[in-house]
């Protein structure tokens, strides 16, 4: 049988406790508030119009943290996914290497592609869903046998992926060479490392692709990763638009070299895409910074939010100690 509901009655709030507004901690205070930005301003004008509040705070500290580990020659360290080549971000970054602001870079295994393709063709980028319907994606001749053959031969010389395809990109003379960030860290001498898993990349489906090449190239990277990350005390490391690779690669670094004896606790991270995904949160911002440590979270488009940090960040050196 049914069980019969009571007719609901109503509480009387006459008897409420309450207290002053005034003796309430608040999390929002007005005298905190910015005035707007005017027109014809600075863009340092622009930057202390934002408001104190949440990633606009974060943004900020984040590059109070680059401004300072570079004031104190300390490693600000780039892990970059594909994405920030496809949108315009290597003139950015190839000035901050000649700056001296960023010590080193790691791409994923598509870095390379895009940043082959930019410098040989100055275009890159395939439409993937018409391109799968024929079996023509990732097709290209020579992006397969320009790479597979620079990472053979470079892994034959004992050079890393990274500084290999660099070196190449820049000595033979690619058209586009500009273009190139491994190029840029290669005349910078800013180490350049690639961390492949094998099958994600386009150049793996050539018959050209050597595994052992690809493997030992990529491995020779993970350790002089590993050599920045064991000089990453009071330094900074970036995770941009890396999902799942760099953020793993960057936890089994700083797991080797605190095995190892390193002492590498007090740093700043932080993870910077368009969408919040599990393993940089983490595997970057959250168990690595667990002690000593500080991590951010700044969430936006990377050809927003990258030129906005970093320009945060020259206009934080710019300033006069205090």
């Amino acid at each position: 049988m049914a069980r019969q509901l009571a007719p609901a009655g109503e509480i009387d709030p006459s008897g409420v406790s309450t207290y002053s507004l005034l003796d309430r901690p608040s999390k929002v205070v007005a005298s905190d508030f910015r005035p707007p930005f005017r027109p014809g301003g600075s863009f340092g004008d622009f930057v202390a119009s934002l408001p104190a509040y949440l990633q606009a705070e974060d943004l900020k500290a984040l590059a109070a943290a680059v401004a300072r580990a570079h004031r104190e020659d300390r490693v600000v360290a780039l892990g970059l996914g594909a994405h920030n080549l496809k949108v315009g971000l290597t003139p950015l970054y190839a000035d901050l290497m000649a700056r001296g602001l960023v010590t080193s870079v790691a791409l994923n295994g598509a870095g390379i592609v895009h940043d082959f393709e930019l410098a040989f063709a100055g275009r890159s980028s395939e439409d993937v869903g018409a391109a799968l319907e024929d079996g023509t994606f990732g097709m290209a001749r020579e992006t397969g046998e320009w790479l597979n053959r620079v990472v053979s031969v470079g892994h034959r010389r004992g050079l890393g992926l990274g500084e290999a395809v660099g070196e190449a990109i820049w000595e033979e003379g690619l058209p586009h060479r500009e273009a190139s960030l491994l190029a840029a860290a290669y005349r910078q001498r800013v180490v350049a490392t690639v961390h492949v898993a094998l099958g994600t990349d386009i150049v793996h489906m050539h018959p050209s692709a050597d595994g052992e090449a690809i493997g030992g190239a990529s491995l020779r990277d993970f350790r002089r990763f590993c050599a920045v990350v064991a000089e990453l005390e009071d330094g900074v490391y970036l995770n941009i638009g890396s999902a799942v690779v760099l953020p793993e690669v960057f936890l089994k670094a700083l797991t080797l070299v605190r095995n190892l004896g390193r002492d590498v606790r007090r740093f700043t991270t932080a993870n910077l895409d368009f969408l919040r995904h599990y393993r940089p949160a983490v595997n970057v911002v959250g168990r690595p910074t667990g002690g000593e440590g500080k991590g951010y979270h700044l969430t936006g488009p990377h050809e927003l939010l990258v030129p906005l940090l970093f320009g945060c960040v020259l206009e934080e050196l710019a300033l006069p100690r205090g």
